[in-house]
């Protein structure tokens, strides 16, 4: 069937600020959906309220609208597009992109008869799909309708109801509220002494009041499908997704691999006929799905846990694991199309109506931020805790394992064999139970220490074929360690690297070397990374695309070009402090480059984010930003430089190398950067130029602090130097605190200075972001704080423009934001936070690059700024050369969000160590708006230290 004509203009629901559960993969899914519509010549119109993502951006949306995600708004919106004559009418309505919040607010709408009053039909799914899979005994009782295998459960909606439930079942139990997301209220419970506390968590998390109490199937194994289905009934698997971590640990939390490695070709079969049977059962749109299974590894019996009739966060990471962009096919066949009758984006010359084939391995790992939740239960469970991931590929799955390792940015340079490794054998065997973030590295521990792996299966219940493989590089370690540098046979350290292992580590495991002499020895013996491409195909096509993996093997498919190129290094995973408005920037250096006719070729790791989308650099390399692997990028590409302003810390480490390498840095120099990193010599530079800024002292030692902090004066604020997102810091009241803080940071960050500062208690706060280009400087925006100094700029309610400042204020704001950049040489952005206290102006921080604002007051002002940014940094522009217009009417407040539901043992209380999640961006005309003047009142509430 062909285009339903009568589409013209598409309503897309976004997910909002980014929280545990719903991350930056919805921001993927609707920017992909978005654009895929518009090539049809669809008007496409876009709510969400994240100002950090590259949806809410114009370069995606026709008419985006940064409103909050409430029927009201969307109602607003729906007039809107009838009473203006500029306007067209809304005809339809794709709620499968924006998540839960999307699907829930979806069906709030159509109770309200919104839809039906606005003549929208909603497309991609049906509305009796959404209450078919998220009510729990709806979706239990069509399983059994059906005869698709189902844990024994019984439904309760009241305290009564549920304890009889678990009286008929018997423990182990598991609770499984009605309408939440990322397992919110969820929960495993093991002894009768538990379950009060749990159905009442699970009773209060649901909108409707309703749990499942199901039986736990703990210790089997779980298994993902992403599915495809059009409106002629034709459904395709786009891939199948196993879990390391066995059932037990929410599917977000669980290390996961694509495709399934342990799984007999007759369960694959008996999964996809039950997955068909299952998306056929709720309902007959068109779209994708991901369906989950547990199979019960001693008899092969598959039972289902539950059915999504939206793109999924797996469903993000399929599309990046196949190079199928399951969103934007999932868009084409929400308005008609069928699957025969679109083109496969890889190949070109074949239609989507194809299942992928790999012929490599994916591994996906999450990314934690435990440390910013003093006090969390770190225990994972079906409650999902994770604030990112990280995906790799590699030919074999311990290949793209380790490469996934050196991915997560947690100082680890693979699987260990990097002197990280835990030597506690009663630590390790707790850990081995008690999963949490650190799992997989004591599972590797446990076998350095001679362990049984036969113990490790019984008690992590992981499948023997993934430790066993683990097991093979415990056993290469050993014989590595019989040889020195220069008698590696050449066929033995070609194992190593196609085994994942890092230089660094083979310099480790060997000892006295370094990892440069590593790779001058690997260089000489010839065993160079080659790069592959993701083809959808396994090569069975010739594919168009220009999206590449390395690995260790003969052939390179990666042809480098002889033209001017530019490397943009990403951020990785997204966690606290460095989260999806790096990416925004990342995606607006690419389109910056491509249109200076410059190449531009990605590196990146994250499988969340449009800068890992195959179609928006014009090379994607889909690898660890870690020094190695970028490093032999350039060495292929030999580009005219690397960006590393626009991908937060993770991209700024790198500068530091890339100099020592003579790379040139695109945009401020290593050098300056490194002045606004170390405390000292900026202060210098602050003294130099007659710029207030607190007293301070550096100390390598709790004595030397101890002095230090007399010295500047009670309350001090304590920080280690080089770090994002306020990590380690805290503010301080005595000697006693001072100790034992700076004891615990140089714990936990050896080798580092601590810093210590005046804190200017109940001082104002507030930010200024500039772009300069070496001559003249733009403030791009000047913002004040709602809290008092000592809360992270991250966490803080922030207005634009400023609202209570004197004139005199921002006037020396300006002043020294135009003098910091002319004394830095800064070729780009800058970030210049400020303490402001009985009308002085203090410096507390400079930034000379990409910042959390910058994408916010874009949105604000409706001005590319970072567009602009990066084409000056390239050289290939002025700031002369931009008419800047801003259009804001009245305020913007940046809203921090806190996602501190999911650590509900957790104070809520603030301070100089970021802990919000995502952002959202809310409009007011002027300062009598009810919502301002109550978070002005309550500004101080949450101030800690």
């Amino acid at each position: 069937m062909p285009k339903d004509t009568s589409i013209r203009s598409v309503l897309i629901i976004g997910s909002g600020p980014i929280i545990i559960g719903q991350a930056c993969e919805f921001d993927y899914a609707g920017s992909q959906a978005a654009l895929s519509l518009k090539e049809e010549g669809i008007t496409v119109s876009i709510i969400n309220s994240n100002p950090a993502t590259i949806m809410t951006d114009k370069v995606i949306g026709d008419h985006v609208y940064l409103h909050p995600l409430t029927v009201d708004s969307i109602e607003a919106i729906l007039q809107e597009h009838i009473d203006s004559a500029d306007l067209p009418r809304i005809d339809a309505v794709l709620p499968t992109m924006g998540g839960q919040t999307a699907l829930n607010l979806c069906v709030e709408a159509s109770e309200r008869g919104i839809w039906e009053k606005y003549g929208v039909k909603v497309i991609g799914v049906d509305v009796d799909a959404i209450e078919k899979t998220e009510n729990r005994e709806s979706f239990r009782q069509l399983m059994v309708d059906i005869g698709v295998g189902v844990a024994p459960s019984k439904i309760a909606n009241s305290f009564l109801e549920g304890k009889e439930a678990a009286q008929e079942i018997g423990f182990p139990l598991v609770i499984r509220p009605s309408y939440t997301l990322g397992g919110s209220g969820g929960g495993f419970v093991h002894k009768k002494e538990e379950f009060d506390a749990a159905l009442k968590r699970g009773l209060e998390a649901s909108p409707t009041h309703e749990v499942l109490v199901e039986q736990a199937v703990l210790g089997w194994k779980e298994y993902e499908l992403e599915l495809l289905r059009d409106s002629n009934d034709n459904v395709i698997i786009i891939c199948s997704i196993e879990n390391f971590d066995p059932m037990g640990i929410h599917t977000g939390d669980s290390i996961t691999v694509a495709p399934a490695m342990t799984l007999s070709d007759r369960c694959y079969q008996e999964m996809r006929n039950q997955a068909i049977k299952m998306m056929r059962a709720i309902g007959t749109f068109a779209g994708g799905c991901n369906v989950q299974f547990s199979v019960n590894p001693a008899n092969d019996d598959i039972i289902a846990i539950e059915i999504n009739p939206r793109v999924s966060r797996s469903s993000a990471l399929a599309s990046k694991a196949t190079g199928y962009p399951i969103a934007k096919i999932a868009a084409k066949l929400a308005i008609g199309y069928n699957l025969d009758e679109i083109e496969n984006q890889i190949t070109k010359t074949t239609s989507a109506y194809f299942e992928p084939t790999l012929d490599y391995v994916i591994v996906k790992i999450p990314r934690w931020n435990f440390d910013k939740f003093k006090g969390a239960n770190k225990e994972l469970g079906l409650q999902m805790k994770s604030v990112g991931e990280v995906m790799a590929i590699g030919r074999t799955f311990i290949e793209a394992l380790q490469k996934a390792c050196q991915s997560l940015e947690i100082g680890r340079s693979g699987l260990g064999a990097d002197g990280r490794q835990v030597r506690n054998i009663e630590e390790i065997m707790d850990g081995l139970e008690h999963a949490s973030w650190n799992r997989l590295f004591l599972i590797k521990d446990a076998m350095t220490m001679g362990v049984p792996l036969e113990s490790i299966r019984k008690v992590t219940k992981i499948d023997k074929w993934f430790l066993n493989q683990i097991q093979d590089l415990v056993a290469l370690e050993v014989e590595l360690k019989r040889y020195s540098l220069n008698n590696i046979p050449q066929d033995f350290f070609f194992t190593l690297k196609q085994k994942g292992f890092s230089d660094i580590q083979i310099a480790w495991l060997l000892g006295n070397v370094t990892e440069d002499e590593v790779y001058d020895r690997r260089k000489a013996l010839g065993i160079n990374r080659v790069y592959k491409m993701v083809d959808t195909c396994a090569a069975e096509f010739p594919a168009k695309t220009p999206y590449y993996y390395s690995s260790f093997d003969e052939e390179n498919e990666s042809i480098s070009s002889d033209r001017k190129k530019v490397i943009v290094l990403g951020s990785g995973p997204n966690r606290i402090g460095q989260g999806i408005e790096f990416d925004y920037s990342c995606v607006h250096g690419l389109l910056a480059a491509k249109e200076s006719g410059i190449e531009a070729i990605m590196v990146n790791c994250n499988p969340e984010t449009v800068s890992t989308d195959f179609n928006m650099a014009d090379k994607l390399y889909f690898e660890p930003v870690f020094w190695e692997h970028v490093r032999e990028i350039i060495e292929l590409e030999k580009p005219m430089g690397v960006i590393v302003q626009l991908g937060g810390q993770t991209a700024l480490k790198m500068a530091e190398k890339l100099t020592e390498h003579g790379i040139k840095i695109i945009g401020t120099s290593f050098e300056n950067m490194d002045i606004a990193e170390d405390r000292g010599r900026f202060s210098d530079l602050l003294k130099e130029l007659d710029i207030p800024y607190p007293r301070y002292g550096v100390a390598e030692n709790a004595e030397e602090a101890i002095v230090v902090a007399n010295e500047v004066g009670y309350p001090v604020l304590v920080r280690p130097s080089y770090v994002l997102g306020g990590q380690g810091m805290s503010i301080v009241i005595n000697d006693e605190d001072l100790e034992k803080a700076v004891v615990k940071l140089l714990g936990d960050l050896p080798g580092n200075r601590v810093l210590i500062d005046h804190f200017l208690d109940r001082a104002e706060e507030a930010e200024s972001d500039s772009i300069s280009d070496g001559d003249d400087v733009h403030i791009v925006g000047m913002m004040e704080h709602i809290e008092p100094a000592g809360i992270h700029s991250g966490d803080s309610f922030a207005v634009l423009p400023t609202f209570s400042l004197p004139e005199s204020v921002t006037k020396s704001m300006e002043e020294y934001s135009i003098k910091i950049a002319k004394a830095l040489d800064v070729r780009g952005l800058l970030n210049i936070q400020f303490a402001i206290k009985d009308e002085k102006v203090y410096v507390i921080e400079a930034n000379p690059r990409a910042s959390r604002t910058v994408p916010f007051i874009a949105k604000a002002y409706d001005v590319p700024y970072i567009n602009i940014a990066a084409k000056i940094m390239l050289g290939v522009a002025k700031l002369k050369d931009f008419t800047i217009e801003r259009k804001l009417k009245g305020y913007a407040i940046k809203e921090p969000v806190f996602s501190y539901e999911k650590f509900p043992e957790v104070a809520k209380e603030l301070g100089p160590e970021m802990k919000s999640t995502g952002e959202a961006i809310r409009f007011i005309k002027d300062l009598e708006d009810p919502y301002f003047r109550k978070l002005y009142k309550d500004k101080s509430m949450y101030l800690s230290k």
